[in-house]
């Protein structure tokens, strides 16, 4: 080849790679420029659906507003401001057992006639068995209907311009409220009771209500809807994916407000413990309380609080009055029910093996705040708790997955500093793909000679749609490891939590502000440093036939109590139970005569039931028997499940055919301590697309000048 030639290719090499530049910035543009349209259609058909209908609630300029809140953009240039929903809660406490009335008010301050949509979180446990619609002094009860089955009631009832309203699951801990037909300038109430535990550690006794649902990643592939939801698109910000197929019904809109209350909660707690009481404390909201004669308390928040971040109380009794066992028992359709609690004995002897700890902390966009300090504090906390004998490392996640070491090191004074330099330079951004990093703590165990035990600590807010994808992948990835998750945050999702650990075989905790950090940690590494009792097992005569639930007792860690739900056609007088602390067997004999009377035993017997089979369900491919099963038992017992639903509707016609009903989707809180600047999402960013583009043109040019040079 002349030098003329060389010099004539290299020319049309660098023009070839300028036109392949030129290209590639347009075809990427040209990507993104169409998804922006598509966002911007979508959200204007979104806008024609509350076109001239906020009338009292419009704003002309986005500086006419007090607070951040969310809007939508009328065609004429104003914006309506999005509706809240008021929340008045009382708590009924007695003993163990814990009776909550949720009462959700909407308002309509329009002229037109409207529908509310609401999602809500509730604690993974509670037990939904009663819905009332009150209409002024009318009050509506509502019946449990499968599914499928309460949506077209519903659909028909709101059609039809009657009063409806409809509460369904989309998690544990995750529920939807939607009200048809609320007249211009009334109000409907909507009246949830459910039963649930009291949560039981150590010398603390506890209930947790949740706030407000925090704004989810949503990994994978945008997708049509499935058969599931065909019949119903729903209200949030995300499409639906692979991954996560019901991604728009757990992603409500978010508004930030920060000078006056959006969807506010009112609480009051009545609290007869059964024991005299030490101390009773909510941890994160203020409150006021009041001793009756009979040593009740009653307790109310100081103020009404926005919707924003989970309220706890923690209750203590005096030295040497906590209960170490409680039975409750209850006769219904002739079959009987009990609930039994067991505290084993405390084990004072610590482990003395050596542990491999692996960190696992998530920097996400959702962790960014508040709670990335929690986390790199607990982080660092966990780093002090280290024994030279022991080896760890630090797994960090967002968008991909990072780690201090490619293998766990010994804890050597040197390797523990590094590890302080590397926790104080983390910082939170991007997405939350949290499956690549639990499959590289749970997959990268280095198998030494010496026995090891491995311990895995997961600190994240949980704030992820594809739940159900991470257990999958923590029973498949276990081994021999435990996995502990620590909650983080205002708003951190209990049900990943608490399942997550259930699954690693572990237990869980949660951080809820700086001041948690010590003794939550404390109290981890307590559990952690302590024999499990393993193998538990429920011993009955063969001839008595009982049915118990949990079917597989979970582990127990120091602290934590043993709590079971049976039934029968006649209980045992007694019944023994037994499992090993490492490898010293233990055993207790339970009594069955006596105990307290309550009427929601069979309830919790039922919802325990449900949640065994959903892990079930969930691991052998969404077998139809088994949802057949979950079916029958929340029928059964009234309950609202994935499957069933509550739905209540008024008989009357109140709405004329003729005038047309609006949507109103009530936005959610950002959960306290949040920074994050944007929703959690998936699209792919412009400049990949760039990038993408520009190497298929730059590969295509090159192909074909080697064609030409041949």
């Amino acid at each position: 080849m002349t030098d003329l030639q060389t010099e004539d290719l290299a020319n049309s090499f660098l023009h070839s790679l300028g036109v392949c530049f030129v290209y590639g910035c347009l075809v990427g543009l040209a990507i993104s420029g169409g998804v922006m349209g598509l966002i911007l259609l979508t959200s204007a058909v979104q806008a024609t659906e509350v076109d001239s209908v906020k009338q009292m609630s419009v704003v002309r300029q986005l500086s006419a507003l007090e607070s951040g809140q969310l809007v939508f953009r009328q065609s004429d240039g104003n914006y309506l401001v999005s509706p809240g929903v008021s929340t008045a809660v009382e708590i009924d406490i007695n003993g163990l057992l814990s009776r909550v009335k949720l009462s959700q008010t909407f308002t309509n301050s329009t002229l037109q006639w409207q529908e509310g949509i609401y999602v809500f979180p509730l604690p993974e446990t509670a037990a939904i068995d009663h819905l009332w619609m009150k209409i002024g002094e009318r009050v509506i009860e509502g019946d449990i209907q499968p599914r499928k089955q309460a949506r077209k009631i519903y659909q028909q009832a709101k059609a039809a311009g009657k009063r409806t309203s409809l509460v369904e699951q989309q998690r544990p801990n995750m529920f939807t409220t939607s009200v048809a037909n609320i007249a211009p300038g009334d109000d409907i109430t909507i009246i949830i009771e459910y039963q649930q535990t009291v949560t039981v550690e150590q010398n603390d006794f506890s209930v947790r209500f949740p706030m407000v649902v925090a704004p989810r990643y949503i990994p994978g592939t945008a997708i049509q809807n499935t058969e599931e939801i065909s019949h119903f698109n729903g209200a949030g910000w995300a499409v639906n994916t692979d991954q996560v197929p019901d991604a728009s019904h757990i992603t409500p809109a978010v508004v930030i407000s920060k000078d006056e209350i959006h969807n506010p909660i009112n609480i009051q707690v009545t609290l007869a413990a059964g024991f005299t009481l030490d101390n009773v404390v909510s941890r994160y909201h203020q409150i006021e309380q009041v001793t009756l004669e009979n040593g009740t308390r009653k307790i109310t928040l100081i103020d009404v609080v926005p919707a924003n971040r989970d309220f706890e109380l923690v209750w203590q009794a005096k030295a040497q009055q906590a209960p170490q066992a409680a039975l409750f028992k209850q006769d219904k359709a002739g079959q009987q029910y009990a609930m039994v609690m067991l505290t084993p004995p405390k084990q004072l002897n610590v482990e003395s093996i050596a542990r491999e700890l692996i960190f696992v902390i998530d920097t996400s966009g959702s962790m960014d705040g508040t709670s990335i300090k929690q986390a790199k504090s607990a982080l660092q906390y966990g780093l002090g708790q280290l024994r030279s004998q022991d080896s760890f490392n630090i797994i960090q996640f967002s968008d991909d997955v990072d780690s201090l070491f490619r293998q766990a090191k010994l804890a050597t004074q040197g390797n523990v500093d590094i590890a302080y330099d590397y926790v104080n330079w983390l910082r939170a951004g991007g997405g939350t793909e949290m499956a690549p990093a639990l499959k590289l703590a749970l997959s990268s165990e280095t198998a030494p000679a010496e026995k090891r035990l491995r311990q895995v600590v997961f600190l994240t807010d949980g704030s992820v749609g594809n739940e159900d994808e991470l257990f999958t992948l923590i029973k498949q990835h276990l081994g021999n490891s435990r996995l502990f998750t620590v909650g983080i945050g205002s708003a951190p999702n209990s049900h990943f939590m608490l399942r997550a650990a259930r699954y690693g075989r572990g237990s869980h905790s949660y951080i809820g502000n700086q001041a948690d950090v010590k003794q939550k940690m404390t109290a981890l590494f307590n559990k952690m440093s302590h024999p499990v009792l393993m193998d538990i097992k429920l011993n009955i005569a063969d001839s008595i036939v009982v049915e118990q639930w949990p079917q597989v007792i979970p582990d127990l860690y120091m602290g934590e109590p043993l709590m079971l739900t049976l039934k029968a056609d006649v209980l045992p007088d007694e019944i023994s139970i037994g499992g090993l602390f490492g490898v010293d067997p233990w055993q207790q004999t339970v009594t069955l005569k006596g105990g307290g009377h309550s009427e929601a035993v069979s309830v919790l017997w039922a919802r325990r039931k449900i949640e065994g089979l959903m892990d079930r369900y969930r691991l052998t491919d969404q077998d139809n028997q088994v949802k057949s099963d979950i079916v029958e038992v929340a029928l059964a017992h009234h309950l609202v499940s994935k499957f069933t639903s509550l739905v209540a509707v008024d008989k009357t016609p109140v709405r004329r055919s003729s005038e047309q009903l609006y949507v109103q989707k009530i936005a959610s809180n950002m959960p306290a301590g949040w920074t994050m600047g944007q929703l959690p999402q998936t699209a792919t960013a412009a400049s990949l697309q760039i990038l993408i583009g520009f190497i298929s043109l730059f590969s295509a040019l090159l192909l074909r000048r080697r064609k030409v040079c041949r």
